[in-house]
């Protein structure tokens, strides 16, 4: 078992990792030459292009012209099992790649790369998640989507930010104790706001946990008409600040429908490309985050989105590789808890 500054280390390491192995910088020429290598592979491989909001615009304007999606990871995985093509091309990190997989697993889904993580997936190892969920049999076990495969199938219910709130009151209505992972952040939110019963997982995600409440108070002395936009991944010092918390597609949505000139975005930079499209003429403005440049861990973009780029978008197609893999018995136990949060009422 691992110990939780093994976990801290493991997650370090793969940062670094991401680092090192981000796509190096195209010219114009080299840009449009590889989109429109790109948009004819998607029609020889009969493959469709699913992209997440935290992926470089490029990469988002390129899922949309080849008539795929750009959306969170839940989206994504259900425009890709509504969508004929036989092949999948997952551009986010490998959870998605996973959730896409266990609703489509008649299709092939592929990857970019599948180095691209993310810190809250490996931050909850299901070893040491299952170990910790035995030690109270009487919870019921509600995990974020950014989790693996086999976190999933461990769980009774898998959320997304935009519907947790709602399934947690739903179970905290029936008198139910609940287990949340792994963001701890939006745990204690989702605590905070239902009232539920709630042990939470220790993770966190790399980029939200470094937006912080003195820079942005500073920010806000310089741009007094801003609104606050927060994702609750963020510290609870951030979301108290804000004046909307909620998930990417709410955030976009709040940008276009309060009337505000002027919007300090806390979460990944990559939803300034839809956020600007629903909110044309409005500024958007970057939260500070704990560090700049070598000292800043992420910058307000989540390193192993960034692995993803043309390059190894365009060689994935032409070699077909880098396939996520999911085997048929995690498959079946992980569609059970994601199908209880699709079929959960909107309503409710």
């Amino acid at each position: 078992m691992l110990t939780k500054r093994e976990l801290a280390d493991r997650i370090l390491v793969q940062e670094h990792f991401a680092q090192e192995h981000l796509p190096g910088a195209l010219t114009s020429q080299q840009e449009a030459q590889l989109t429109d290598e790109i948009l004819s592979l998607l029609k020889q491989k009969d493959a469709c292009l699913v992209a997440h909001y935290y992926t470089d615009p490029i990469l988002q304007a390129l899922a949309e012209k080849s008539g795929g999606c750009v959306a969170d990871s839940l989206e994504m995985a259900r425009f890709g099992s509504q969508h004929p093509a036989s092949t999948l091309l997952v551009a986010g990190v490998r959870f998605m790649g996973e959730t896409a997989k266990i609703l489509s697993p008649e299709k092939r889904v592929l990857m970019p790369t599948l180095e691209a993580t993310c810190s809250l997936d490996l931050g909850c190892p299901v070893d040491e998640f299952s170990a910790f969920c035995d030690q109270y049999p009487d919870h019921e076990v509600v995990v974020y989507a950014n989790t693996s495969a086999a976190v999933k199938a461990r769980a009774d219910w898998v959320v997304t930010s935009s519907i947790a709130l709602r399934v947690v009151e739903h179970l905290a209505d029936q008198g139910k104790k609940i287990i949340w992972a792994p963001d701890k952040h939006l745990g204690d939110y989702v605590r905070q706001k239902t009232g539920a019963e709630m042990l939470l997982w220790d993770g966190a995600c790399i980029v939200h946990e470094e937006f912080k409440a003195k820079g942005l108070q500073e920010l806000k002395k310089v741009y007094p008409e801003a609104a606050i936009l927060v994702h609750p991944e963020s510290p609870d010092t951030v979301v108290e600040m804000a004046d909307v918390v909620g998930s990417t597609s709410q955030l976009i949505r709040a940008a276009a429908t309060l009337p505000n000139r002027m919007f300090i975005v806390a979460t990944d930079r990559g939803i300034f490309y839809k956020m600007q499209q629903a909110a044309p003429g409005k500024v958007l403005i970057e939260a500070p985050t704990g560090g700049t440049g070598a000292t800043c861990r992420s910058c307000a973009h989540c390193p192993w989105m960034a692995m993803n780029g043309l390059e190894n978008l365009r060689d994935v197609l032409l070699r077909g590789d880098q396939e996520i893999q999911v085997s048929t018995n995690l498959i079946e136990r992980a569609r059970l808890p994601l199908q209880r949060m699709l079929d959960f009422p909107v309503s409710s």
